[in-house]
């Protein structure tokens, strides 16, 4: 039996309000984390050339800005920092006195409510650059370990929330939570980032975060663009280590990712809307190619209807003022 012309599906579409009640996939504030990177210093707001709108602060202005973003509606940042010094072990980034703990604990003075959640990784601490120890021209992976439990356990004592391993360790989840656990921040949640791909969408964010490797790239660790199902095993690995959340980055390349995250795992997915993605669609927008509004809401909401139920987002301070 022939639908058409009893099923007229354009009968939804025909007025505004129609449209929104029959809208699927709705964005919320709830939804979006705003990242930020921190500097040395006093009274410093610096201009990320690649990612126009975005900047570094000194902990002072940010703490400014942190409030600001609570009364936008935003209710969790992630904090991304520059160190005095890097040496080849990363000691700031594990130091009580290190720029990410100094922040966080500032913070805290003025906002006990919004969330904190914390990158914990070693890359912007480096002197080279990459994602843990060097040995033997490589990331040591078990030697690794060590030091990120020692860096969520300074974090967590300064206040944070939410630590958010990003290196793609083998096992750093697991190291991890024990470190925390033994410690006595059993409440501190563990958002991993279970699934995070070798891509060049990184490039603004390694300007920004002063973080591009010295040498070589970051593939024996990251995973390989071309691979689906490897994720799959990557995120299991995570939600039996006792992650809290699985996070997929970067985001627009990867939704089909994020839907088999969500699909196969009991827990909250969370997506990256990265730094080239961000750059792309400003870049576009200040040439007048695009409509930014339009543009960002659309991307939104194709990563929420893929399965995430957080998106962190450079977009997210202008998306609160667009999201209805």
């Amino acid at each position: 039996m022939d639908k058409f012309p009893y099923l007229r599906l354009r009968r939804k579409r025909l007025k505004e309000n129609l449209r929104k009640i029959f809208k699927e996939t709705k964005i919320s504030k709830d939804d979006l984390v705003y990242p930020l990177f921190v500097i040395p210093g006093k009274n410093k707001k610096e201009e990320i050339n690649s990612m126009p709108g975005q900047y570094r602060y000194s902990i002072d202005l940010l703490c400014e800005e942190v409030q600001k973003i609570k009364e936008e509606g935003i209710k969790a940042i992630i904090l991304f920092g520059i160190p005095e010094k890097k040496d080849e072990y990363g000691s700031e980034s594990f130091d009580e006195e290190g720029i990410i703990q100094r922040a966080v604990r500032e913070i805290r003075k003025y906002e006990k409510d919004i969330i904190i959640i914390t990158d914990l990784c070693m890359c912007e601490y480096t002197s080279h650059g990459h994602c843990g120890i060097i040995k033997n021209g490589d990331v040591d992976n078990d030697l690794t370990l060590e030091y990120l439990g020692k860096i969520a356990v300074s974090q967590a004592k300064a206040g944070a929330d939410v630590v958010a391993p990003s290196g793609m360790m083998d096992g750093q989840v697991k190291a991890i939570r024990k470190a925390l656990d033994e410690n006595g921040f059993k409440n501190t949640l563990i958002l991993s980032y279970s699934v995070k791909y070798a891509s060049s969408f990184y490039g603004p964010f390694r300007e920004a975060a002063e973080s591009a490797p010295k040498f070589g790239n970051r593939k024996t660790y990251q995973m390989d663009y071309s691979n689906a199902r490897e994720a799959i095993l990557e995120a299991e690995l995570d939600f039996e280590e006792g992650a809290d959340i699985l996070m997929v980055k970067p985001a627009l390349s990867y939704l089909d990712i994020i839907y088999r995250i969500k699909e196969r795992f009991n827990l909250p997915v969370a997506a990256y809307n990265v730094s080239g993605e961000y750059s792309m669609v400003k870049a576009a927008s200040l040439k007048g190619w695009i409509d930014e509004k339009e543009i960002v809401l659309e991307i939104l909401t194709s990563i929420k209807r893929a399965g995430a139920d957080l998106i962190i987002t450079y977009h997210a301070r202008d998306a609160v003022k667009w999201i209805e």
